[in-house]
């Protein structure tokens, strides 16, 4: 998401920051700083929007000689986009950065209020910098006063911090977010990827977590919480297209494999020990509300049948989706009891936001949930929920739908909360799920290696049928809708026990049916399904916890209590199945013919 990058040296600091955030710039961000110690002295400059706007607002600043210099592209999680959310945070002396999320915020924030500290900022990140200076004020020595910062922290970060306090020093820290140090002789340089430091430093080493220390004088001093740590460094690579994509094939393939810490970004701070909250949702926000209509198209359509099931089951809320194409044109009956929810990853997708357009003149409120803030269909909405899964690059969807869909099962247990509507075991079942949910995200080498080898079989035959039921029956629809994008093969989603209703007709040995058969949910009546086709002769994979014995191919899945768990595997599954089709097929699964990641245009 964020992109950090940070300098010890002599050289000019304020070109050194800026090229290095514009080569994080595929990572998205809504705004950017940079804070500089020249001659002892910090300033700093901030912008809204595009690097452009930062490098004008810094046009005519120079630094001399020996200083520390840290720099950071925002993508808004606590807060709107604005200067004064924008990174590097002030103190009265020092200035920092930060990726990830601070969970205890709140709670240093009334600490350090009651002190009399005053906050500019509605971020998380600045109680970094005011507990820094609070400990400074206490008489510590600065790199103890930061130790005794980072103890003091909950959550998710990459930091960097540098003070009047120690002029020529950068202090750093590293704990769940990527960070790392790189070296030119004795220039330090610092990044949360290393596509900003190529060419520019020759070798890195990579913080793991909870790892922390200072960089001063060309000397860096590392330590954990053993004490101080040796570290040694490796040539970094050369080739920073390769580098954004961190090692893997395709940007799509980086980005499933990234599913499992992004979710965990999606649900810091919103899922707590017993309740689910959102503090971008006003306490009132509800109040009048009896059905819900959710509305987007392709991908995002499919996050919100999966919505449509949850809300329903667990808010207990009436809930239509809409295809937003078709809803412009079939003149809706709308009443303004209906809270109407969008959902896009670009927040600029044409016909949504058109849809969103007629809903308000209509007298409905209106909730995004979106990926991008400050796009046209968050300023268009009354309310806004991020999903936090940072830029998407490949064309074909990945993990935008995995944090939508997050949102929606979070939305779910929140109005549930309202009149409570679950039990309490029930409610802690699922937040119980939700926190697992992450595992369940990891791509496993051996499962991946699977697919790899099997998905040299289903590259010819005339057609694919993805089936499932109840919340699997969307997952099919997504399952299906990758395929075609990359692989350019037929498929189709089908809800499972529709196929004999027509669709069975088509099934022979070359009909090739993946078929999601979870254990937590309509296990026998899947099963049933599945039966029936391959009593047809129908070519079955199946993927479920469950050994069948009638697939001809089987990928097991490990998680079977909760069935948002076997869900969110499963949608891995899926995933990869289509890549590693599409790769062996020689495709560019990152850039598919005839397809935009932001569809601008009716």
């Amino acid at each position: 998401m964020c992109g950090i990058v940070g300098y010890l040296g002599p050289k000019e600091k304020k070109n050194i920051l800026l090229d290095g955030l514009q080569e994080l710039e595929y990572r998205g961000y809504d705004s950017a700083g940079i804070a500089v110690i020249s001659q002892g002295k910090l300033q700093h400059f901030k912008a809204v929007g595009k690097l452009e706007n930062l490098r004008e607002k810094a046009r005519d600043f120079r630094s001399e000689g020996l200083g520390a210099a840290i720099g950071h592209t925002r993508w808004a999680t606590h807060g709107k986009p604005t200067e004064l959310n924008a990174h590097p945070h002030v103190g009265a002396f020092s200035y920092v950065v930060h990726n990830g999320i601070i969970e205890n915020y709140q709670e240093l924030k009334k600490e350090l209020e009651a002190q009399g500290v005053r906050f500019l900022s509605q971020t998380d990140t600045e109680t970094i910098v005011h507990l820094f200076e609070a400990f400074i004020n206490k008489g510590m020595e600065p790199f103890e006063a930061f130790r005794q910062t980072i103890a003091r922290l909950e959550g998710a970060y990459a930091i960097l911090l540098i003070s009047e306090a120690a002029p020529e020093t950068i202090f750093f820290a590293k704990n769940g977010s990527p960070l790392l140090i790189a070296f030119d002789g004795d220039e330090v340089y610092f990044a949360s990827s290393d596509t900003a430091v190529i060419g520019k430093a020759k070798e890195a080493y990579y913080l793991e977590d909870g790892e922390y220390g200072f960089a001063s004088a060309g000397e860096v001093r590392l330590f954990d919480r053993d004490g101080p740590k040796a570290f040694s460094t490796q040539p970094l690579p050369s080739d920073k297209a390769m580098a954004q994509k961190d090692g893997y094939r395709f940007f799509m393939e980086k980005e499933i494999y990234e599913q499992s810490s992004v979710i965990g970004d999606t649900m810091l701070g919103r899922v707590l020990d017993e309740t689910i909250e959102f503090e971008e949702l006003p306490a009132r926000f509800f109040e009048g509300i009896s059905r819900i209509k959710i509305c987007a198209c392709g991908t995002s359509y499919h996050a919100g049948l999966t919505g449509s099931y949850l809300l329903e089951r667990l808010a207990k809320v009436p809930c239509d989706v809409e295809i937003a194409s078709e809803f412009r044109y079939k003149e809706p009956l709308l009443s303004t009891d209906t809270l109407f929810i969008t959902i896009s990853q670009s927040g600029e997708t044409a016909d949504t936001l058109e849809a969103l357009k007629m809903a308000k003149r209509a007298g409905l409120k209106s909730l995004t949930i979106c990926n991008v803030d400050n796009s046209s269909i968050v300023r268009e909405s009354d309310a806004a929920i991020l999903t936090r899964a940072g830029i998407e690059k490949g064309v074909a969807s990945t993990k935008a739908f995995a944090t939508q869909v997050m949102v929606l099962w979070m939305l779910s247990l929140y109005l549930s909360q309202r009149d409570d509507k679950l039990d309490r075991d029930r409610r802690r079942r699922e937040l119980d799920a939700m926190r697992r949910t992450p595992k369940a995200l990891v791509v496993e080498e051996k499962l991946h290696e699977r697919i790899h080898r099997l998905s040299k079989r289903y590259l010819h035959g005339h057609g694919f049928f993805f089936i499932g039921r109840d919340i699997f029956f969307p997952l099919a629809l997504e399952g299906a809708l990758k395929l075609k994008e990359i692989s350019y093969l037929h498929a189709e989603g089908y809800p499972a026990g529709e196929m004999k209703h027509g669709p069975i007709a088509l099934a022979d040995a070359e009909l090739f049916t993946i078929a999601l058969m979870p254990r937590s949910l309509l296990y026998d009546k899947i099963k049933s399904n599945v039966e029936e086709l391959s009593a047809r002769d129908a070519t079955i994979l199946a993927i479920s916890p469950e050994p069948f014995e009638l697939a001809d191919d089987f990928i097991g899945t490990q998680h079977s209590e909760h069935s948002m768990l076997e869900f969110f595997e499963m949608m891995v599954v899926t995933q990869l199945l289509a890549l590693e089709i599409s790769i062996r097929l020689g495709n560019d699964v990152d850039m598919p013919r005839n397809l935009a990641k932001s569809v601008t245009v009716e």
